[in-house]
């Protein structure tokens, strides 16, 4: 049976302390790259730092994973809260792309951006906001860079419906490559949309869900 080394109450080895250091960086790192990765990272060079991130964090783990062989005889308290806190930011990154932290900063960021997001799409309906960019006729280019409403340049892209002349403002959540999926959080009052919307809620409810009236989780539209 292992035991675990036991110090006195008053006495924590230098090296210990250096690794529960060491570990508190490594996660204060993690959570500012995920920040940054889901706000500001230019959604071309997303995946490369993705996989760089994840590369890393592996060969943090297989490190681990050998030291804990090495002192599988007296292993310590500390190798394994290193191994165990190590896998789970890993597998974090690696789990859909971001997919478990990123939603729940979107959500997040849904409750402390949500007036802000209703204030522009006010000045969309009185026509203070509209597009502005020479190369498409529906992207709005927002006047401000902070706070962060719409992810990959603060854009959002609107359009009208000619016949009812209702708005439809997107927010993009992620912005991906070309024509690839992209996700958006979408502020409609057109039925039509409405109705198709709804539609791509009941086929996959996963990855589609209304947010509040009008408003909508839309991937891949």
């Amino acid at each position: 049976m292992r035991r675990f080394r036991k110090f006195p109450k008053t006495f924590i080895p230098k090296t210990s302390k250096m690794k529960h250091k060491k570990l508190k960086i490594l996660i204060i790192v993690w959570i500012f790259l995920i920040l940054i990765n889901y706000y500001y990272m230019p959604y071309f060079i997303l995946p490369l730092v993705w996989l760089l991130n994840v590369l890393v964090l592996l060969v943090i783990v297989l490190i681990q994973m050998i030291k804990i062989f090495k002192e599988r005889k007296n292993i310590s308290r500390q190798r394994i809260v290193i191994f165990i806190s190590v896998s789970l930011i890993t597998f974090f990154s690696f789990y859909k792309f971001y997919g478990i932290p990123n939603l729940f900063i979107e959500k997040l960021d849904w409750i402390i951006l949500k007036e802000k997001r209703k204030d522009i799409v006010s000045d969309v309906k009185k026509g203070i906001l509209k597009s502005n960019v020479s190369w498409n006729n529906v992207v709005c280019e927002l006047p401000f860079e902070f706070p962060v409403v719409s992810n990959g340049g603060n854009d959002i892209w609107i359009s009208k419906n000619k016949t009812n002349q209702k708005y439809t403002v997107k927010f993009w959540v992620f912005r991906n490559f070309f024509d690839s999926p992209s996700t958006y959080l979408i502020y409609t009052e057109d039925d039509q949309n409405i109705k198709y919307y709804n539609e791509k809620i009941k086929n996959d409810p996963e990855r589609n869900w209304k947010i509040d009236n009008n408003w909508y989780r839309i991937f891949g539209d």
